[in-house]
C-alpha cells in the first residue's frame, strides 16, 4: 500500500485499463502534451502515444461527438472536459446521442464511453465556472453517474466505468486532485451503484458524495464531542442510487440529512427525500433535512462563496435540529 494523490489515482486507472484494452483512448483539451489541465493524465502520452492520448481544440461538442461515434464503432473512449461547466456545450451529444443510442437502435449499438472531469466550485471562479450538474445528468435515463470522494474510490470506480458498456459521467473535483490516500497497487475495482457506509452511528444518518464528504466527515468528528454518533454514507454513484443502504440506515437511526453541492430544486436530495418518505416514513423521528448550495448563481466574493456552499457549521446545526437539541 502506498499513498498517492487523487490525480495520480485517476491516471493509474486509465493507464491500467489502456494496457489491457487497445480500444481505449483519451481525448480532451490539454490531456496530452500538457499532461492534463490538472495533471490527471501525466505520463500517458509518453506511454501510449498521440494516437491514443489526443489533444483537441476548444470544441467540446466536436470531440464529444467524435467520442460517441467512436464508441458506436467498437472503441472505448474517455472524454475529458476541462470542467463540467464546459460540458453544456456538448450536452446534446451526451443526452441525445450517448444516452439514447442503445434504445433508439434497438440494442444494436452499445456506447461504452466515459465523460470525466472536475465538477462544482473551486474557489473564486465565478458563476459560470462553479456549477454542479450532478443531478442534471443523473436525471437522464441511459447514463450512469459516478462521483468519487477519495483517491481509492476514484481509481476503483473509474476502472469500473471504463469497463462498463454504457455511457458514464464521471465527476471529480478540482479541489480534490491533490488529496492523498492509501491506494493498493493490486488490481481492484469498485462496483457502480453500491454506496459505502464510511462510519457507523445510531443517532442520525448523513448521506453525501464527492468533496462534500470531507465536510460531512469533519462535522461528524466534531459531533462526537457532544456524544452524537453519525452514520455517514458515501453514495459514490448518483445513477443508480443505492436506496437500499440508505433505507436500512434510516431504519436504524430514525433521522436523515442529505448534503450536496447542487442547487436545491430537483436535486439528488429531493429524490432521496421522496424515497425515504415512501419506504421508511414510519421509522422517522424527525423530518428529512437537506443542505444544498444556495439557490442562486455562485458569487466571486470569498465571503459569498462561503455562504453559498454547505459548511461544517451548517451540518452540525442541522444535526442538532433534527435531534431537537
Amino acid at each position: 500500500m502506498r499513498e498517492i494523490q487523487f490525480r495520480e489515482a485517476i491516471a493509474e486507472a486509465m493507464a491500467e485499463e489502456m494496457r489491457i484494452d487497445s480500444s481505449i483512448f483519451l481525448m480532451g483539451e490539454e490531456v496530452a502534451e500538457y499532461n492534463g489541465a490538472y495533471k490527471a493524465s501525466k505520463g500517458l502520452l509518453d506511454e501510449f502515444g498521440p494516437d491514443r492520448i489526443i489533444d483537441t481544440p476548444i470544441s467540446e461538442g466536436g470531440f464529444a461527438g467524435i467520442g460517441v461515434g467512436a464508441a458506436m464503432n467498437g472503441m472505448r473512449p474517455i472524454i475529458e472536459f476541462m470542467t463540467f461547466n464546459f460540458s453544456l456545450v456538448a450536452i446534446d451529444q451526451i443526452i441525445n446521442n450517448a444516452a439514447k443510442m442503445k434504445q433508439m437502435s434497438g440494442g444494436q449499438f452499445n456506447i461504452p464511453i466515459v465523460f470525466r472531469g472536475p465538477t462544482g466550485s473551486a474557489g473564486q471562479l465565478g458563476a459560470t465556472h462553479s456549477q454542479s450538474f450532478d443531478n442534471w445528468f443523473a436525471n437522464c435515463p441511459g447514463l450512469k453517474v459516478v462521483v468519487p470522494s477519495n483517491p481509492y474510490d476514484a481509481k476503483g470506480l473509474l476502472k469500473s466505468s471504463i469497463r462498463d458498456n454504457n455511457p458514464v459521467i464521471f465527476m471529480e473535483s478540482e479541489q480534490m486532485y491533490g488529496d492523498k490516500a492509501d491506494v493498493t497497487e493490486d488490481e481492484y475495482v469498485i462496483p457502480i451503484g453500491k454506496a459505502n457506509v464510511i462510519s457507523q452511528g445510531d443517532d442520525v444518518t448523513i448521506v453525501s458524495y464527492g468533496k462534500m464528504l470531507k465536510r460531512v466527515t469533519e462535522a461528524s468528528e466534531k459531533l462526537k464531542q457532544d456524544n452524537i454518533n453519525v452514520e455517514v454514507i458515501d453514495l459514490r454513484t448518483l445513477r443508480p442510487i443505492d436506496y437500499e443502504t440508505i433505507v436500512r440506515s434510516v431504519k436504524k437511526t430514525n433521522r436523515l440529512i442529505i448534503v450536496e453541492e447542487s442547487w436545491p430544486l430537483g436535486s439528488i436530495s429531493s429524490e432521496i427525500s421522496y424515497k425515504i418518505q415512501k419506504d421508511a416514513f414510519d421509522f422517522l423521528d424527525a423530518p428529512v433535512n437537506r443542505i444544498c448550495s444556495a439557490d442562486t448563481p455562485m458569487a466571486y466574493s470569498p465571503p459569498l462563496v462561503d455562504a453559498f456552499l454547505p459548511s461544517v457549521e451548517k451540518i452540525i446545526d442541522c444535526v442538532k435540529r433534527v435531534m431537537y437539541i
